[in-house]
């Protein structure tokens, strides 16, 4: 039987490691999908170090990796789409769960999604099996280490503006945590017209990014002069929508005092400490609201293949670095000290 490297984490043990498995067999309405690329998330490193753990996983051991692209290696029984072996895509980061009351009735959305690369195999590794209606199309201009950071290190963010928020131009926006997920909200306020674009990092060098992706301001949260900056850039009427990024409970409330009347604070950074306002009447009378956001749609997918494919968003500067598969482990140390400062690293088997 052929084999492949696969970077695998063995869920009782919590060890991750770089190793030879069998390569999968798609079965009905599956594809084998070769893979060109895989981003590596700080949600990787969450499974890893055992902070999060699968919810659905069927197994004691997973294959890591909910960033994919390559192309079409051989179909499985039964698969109705033009996926012809050679076809470049990318993978959706999950699927329906094909057993909740939603998908029995094919209604929108599934309440059990099952995550790729945490509840089953993903595509740290050379072959990875996907169903077939997770497979999205990508052209020839759109290079695999930048299609496969679309899923999650991108949409999310896009998501987070363009569905959760509907930020719309010239609305002013604030953005809380300039990491990977920050630098790209940055990029894409941008691409929608939104004014000014406010970027709020501790750190000097994440301000500096936020600068060169497009941010109109770049402000240091422990700035004393901070809610000054704030007014004075939004002309005296606050932030539209401002976004927390890092998860923190200081940024919540620092993001809520900063917001305009009718704004709304979108909760994106996860955490489980409780969610508190200070002033409960002014956040009322000001018609405040606060959101919680999570991933995105294969509809944003497709919208964002195609505004990267035409140049209307370049993904380029978000890839940092790409590292061999064989060397996955250490591409997890680096993003793990933030080694570089890196937004994406990018694993090519």
């Amino acid at each position: 039987m052929d084999t492949m490297l696969a970077g695998r984490l063995h869920l009782m043990e919590k060890e991750f490691r770089v190793e030879e498995v069998p390569v999968p067999v798609p079965g009905p309405g599956e594809v084998l999908v070769q893979v060109k690329a895989a981003g590596v998330c700080l949600s990787d490193l969450h499974l890893i170090d055992g902070s999060i753990s699968p919810q659905y996983a069927t197994a004691d051991t997973v294959t890591l990796g909910h960033e994919v692209a390559g192309v079409v290696h051989s179909l499985g029984p039964h698969v109705a789409g033009d996926w012809t072996p050679g076809k470049r895509v990318l993978l959706l980061a999950g699927q329906r769960c094909g057993l909740c009351e939603s998908c029995v009735t094919h209604r929108p959305p599934c309440v059990q999604p099952r995550t790729r690369g945490v509840d089953y195999d993903g595509g740290w590794a050379q072959f990875t099996v996907a169903r077939e209606e997770t497979l999205v199309a990508i052209p020839d201009s759109l290079p695999f280490d930048q299609a496969s950071i679309i899923p999650d290190a991108v949409s999310t963010s896009y998501a987070a503006l363009v569905a959760t928020a509907d930020v719309r131009p010239a609305q002013a926006v604030g953005i809380w945590g300039v990491g990977g997920l920050g630098a790209h909200a940055v990029r894409i306020a941008r691409v929608v017209g939104a004014a000014p674009v406010i970027a709020i990092d501790p750190l000097p060098r994440a301000r500096e990014r936020a600068l060169s992706f497009g941010a109109d301001l770049a402000l240091d949260p422990a700035d004393p002069r901070f809610a000054d900056s704030i007014a004075q850039a939004t002309s005296g009427r606050g932030l539209d929508a401002a976004f927390d990024f890092a998860g923190a409970p200081v940024v919540r409330e620092q993001a809520i005092a900063g917001l305009a009347r009718g704004g709304s604070l979108v909760l994106v950074g996860l955490t489980p400490h409780p969610l508190s306002v200070a002033d409960g009447t002014a956040f009322s009378l000001l018609g405040h609201r606060i959101c919680g956001h999570y991933g995105s749609t294969p509809e944003h997918i497709v919208q964002l293949v195609r505004l990267a494919s035409t140049g209307r968003l370049d993904l380029g500067p978000s890839v940092s670095a790409l590292i061999p598969l064989s060397e996955a482990a250490s591409a997890v140390e680096r993003l793990a000290n933030k080694i570089g400062d890196p937004i994406r690293l990018v694993l090519t088997p």
